[in-house]
């Protein structure tokens, strides 16, 4: 596989790269649409999109879209079940995946490499509590020893940047570079900057640290759209309605946002233009997506697992599933969030109402992944917040609740999927699950609940939380 030119990039060798690493469904769903609306518009046709992946699991994909020329189809889906289809022709460029990720390097390396953003999911970055690097991770410890001069295999995020960033101050001394995290962590620029500072430090590379702090720029940004792993279903309604057999196809939900703190240091694209949101800080933006969106997403999957559901809508059109998320955000999040720019009852029913679109098929699979990340990322700032203004968040102790439960039936082999996690301990999950107070110990574990640890505060609201779940699922719910 080559990387090539699109057929409308004429002056190509004259065009500006923003280069993905990530090649899963949310980014040709998402940032990829946004600059094919520019690049369809007129209104920006400077920038060539490159997409790479740092993993070789996506080389199938990758290969069937070098063969499309980089073009594919999405269906998108209106919470009234319209469906509509539109050609995405954003990717310019395929960046065929290697052991020594040598074609990515080099294209991060490239002057005109101004952009390089990444969905590495969120458990993708490897933080504990305290948000510093889990030097204990196999990956992330390999890639603390990888050579950085082309020969090594880097398998983390860190590693792959850290190959591109050297490369680049030696090629392009003066090139700066942006780097984008289009993954849902709080801060998650400030956290993936801080993440690499500590990986490079680690590493010894006090010249790169010095280069990467002079020449970079990490902006906040927050991003969304419900964007469910591609089935075969997708590819024939595709197939049916546009008449393009197009085994590259994916669908998403009609809604869709961005926003981004506009601290570019070598330009982009004119992002506004396609409906991107350009703020001076994204935090309300953030808060309200992670707490509210994030964490209700992950509470109806949990809870529909429990109850024998396979789908994120079955689960939001129950009453008693529905009422969990939604006590959650009305009791509690809105509290800690208020005041705030957004209506954030307006937010939370716009949320609810994606959710139950029945023709987004969205597994709980997908969504109850990373539950190792979620907890301390979406649920505790709200139990933590609230115990420190005296009040106490019940409805916000279902979330882990359902979890720990979720949990137990994973032990027990009951889990009608395989549970997917980036920071995962299985052997310790099962410890921890075979202690003589096996609550206890999940509610001690400082990865998922960093000062909250050991708090007998905390204690006390998940075991009437385990125990209302319990009911729950004794009402018939099993």
């Amino acid at each position: 596989m080559t990387s090539f030119a699109t057929p409308h990039d004429t002056n190509a060798d004259d065009s500006l790269t923003w280069l993905h690493i990530g090649a899963g469904s949310f980014h040709r769903a998402h940032q990829a649409v946004y600059l094919n609306a520019l690049r369809e518009s007129g209104a920006d046709r400077r920038w060539q999109l490159a997409l790479a992946n740092i993993r070789a699991d996506m080389s199938p994909l990758l290969d069937a879209l070098a063969r499309q020329d980089g073009r594919y189809t999405l269906e998108t889906v209106t919470p009234q079940a319209q469906r509509s289809y539109q050609s995405i022709g954003a990717i310019g460029r395929i960046i065929a995946w290697d052991e020594q990720l040598a074609q990515l390097i080099a294209a991060g390396a490239e002057e005109r490499t101004r952009v390089i953003s990444f969905t590495v999911t969120e458990g993708g970055y490897y933080l504990d509590h305290q948000h510093r690097l889990d030097t204990g991770n196999i990956d992330l410890a390999d890639d603390l020893r990888c050579a950085l001069d082309g020969s090594g295999r880097p398998r983390t995020i860190y590693g792959a940047i850290a190959a591109i960033l050297q490369a680049r101050s030696r090629a392009h001394p003066k090139a700066a570079l942006t780097l984008l995290n289009c993954d849902n962590l709080r801060h998650n620029g400030e956290r993936f900057r801080d993440g690499l500072r500590q990986f490079l430090a680690l590493r010894g590379e006090a010249a790169l640290l010095a280069w990467m702090e002079a020449n970079t720029t990490c902006p906040n940004d927050m991003v969304d759209r419900i964007t469910p792993r591609p089935t075969p279903a997708v590819v024939e309604r595709v197939k049916q309605a546009t008449g393009v057999d197009d085994p590259c196809a994916l669908m998403g939900e009609s809604f869709i946002q961005w926003v981004i703190e506009d601290d570019f240091c070598a330009g982009r694209p004119r992002l506004e233009q396609a409906g991107v949101e350009m703020v001076q800080s994204v935090l309300p933006y953030e808060e309200a997506k992670i707490r509210i969106l994030n964490a209700s997403h992950s509470c109806i999957a949990w809870a529909g697992t429990l109850a024998g559901l396979q789908y994120i809508h079955e689960g939001t059109l129950r009453e008693d599933i529905c009422r969990m998320a939604y006590d959650y955000v009305t009791q509690d999040v809105i509290a800690c969030l208020t005041p705030s720019p957004i209506d954030l009852a307006a937010y939370r029913d716009t949320t609810l109402a994606r959710f139950g679109n029945p023709a987004i098929q969205d597994t709980n699979q997908r969504v109850a992944a990373d539950g190792y990340s979620k907890i301390p990322g979406f649920i505790r700032p709200t139990l933590q917040e609230s115990l420190a203004a005296g009040r106490q968040p019940r409805a916000t102790a279902m979330l882990p609740a359902l979890f720990f439960v979720f949990l137990q039936r994973w032990n027990e082999g009951g889990l009608p999927y395989e549970y997917q996690d980036g920071i995962f301990d299985p052997a310790a999950a099962r410890a921890m699950l075979g202690a003589a107070d096996p609550l206890k110990a999940f509610c001690d574990d400082k990865v998922l609940w960093g000062e909250l640890a050991g708090d007998e505060r905390l204690l006390g609201l998940l075991r009437e939380a385990v125990g209302r779940v319990g009911q729950w699922l004794a009402g018939g719910n099993k």
